[in-house]
């Protein structure tokens, strides 16, 4: 016992050495076609804000920015993410801001976990069950999930637009847990990440249709 005890306190020192602030700037982040990134300040503080380009009309698309020169397969992302609606939002926007990871070079393939400030505290109890969703793009987008297996990818929390939320997501393998404001425990649970669980790649601060999205305190741990 004394031995095990020894082995999971180096495990956890290991991974504690490893964590990694991420500076966000113009030099370590590249966005793709989908979306526009600038600096703002809010509250006195430089923050990175990513906005998707409202001339796409598809949604769960390679819609991020990328740190460049980071790979990572397993381990945990967390980082505070504000969204906030555009001008020209229609009544079916909703907020959509996340994280992607393992994004292949050719950002044809990566798993995103994402969360819909406004279904957070709509009086509509459908809508409060899809403030969370996983997808895996190309092939597993939130319509598909949601019809071939409903409620597994998706989720309730509380939350809200204009607010800072921590987003924690911690992957080994093919499963990935996201954990909410410090939360002790996860507010979704996915078990089978559908590209598996070998394949490492980049990660990326997502944004969904219409949504202004912004990050800071951006940390990775990597296993």
């Amino acid at each position: 016992m004394k031995k095990l005890n020894l082995l999971l306190v180096s495990m956890l020192f290991s991974m504690v050495l490893s964590a990694q602030t991420i500076k966000m700037s113009k030099e370590n982040i590249e966005a793709t076609e989908y979306v526009s990134r600038s600096f703002v300040k809010i509250s006195g503080k430089k923050i990175l804000k990513v906005e998707f380009d409202t001339t796409s009309k598809d949604a769960d698309m390679p819609s991020y920015v990328k740190i460049k020169g980071f790979e990572f397969q397993n381990g945990v992302i967390e980082v505070k993410v504000l969204s906030r609606l555009m001008k020209n939002a229609p009544a079916t926007s909703r907020g959509f801001i996340g994280l992607a990871f393992r994004i292949d070079e050719k950002n044809s393939a990566f798993e995103s976990i994402y969360i819909r400030p406004t279904n957070g505290r709509t009086d509509d109890q459908i809508r409060r069950n899809h403030s969370i969703q996983y997808f895996s793009y190309p092939d597993y987008k939130f319509d598909k999930l949601r019809k071939t297996e409903p409620e597994k990818y998706e989720s309730y929390a509380d939350m809200g637009l204009n607010e800072w939320i921590t987003m924690r997501i911690e992957v080994e393998g093919q499963k990935a847990k996201l954990f909410l404001n410090n939360a002790k425990y996860p507010s979704l649970v996915v078990n089978d990440m559908k590209h598996g669980s070998s394949r490492p790649g980049s990660i990326g601060l997502w944004v969904g249709n219409f949504t202004e999205g912004y990050f800071k305190d951006l940390k990775i741990v990597k296993k």
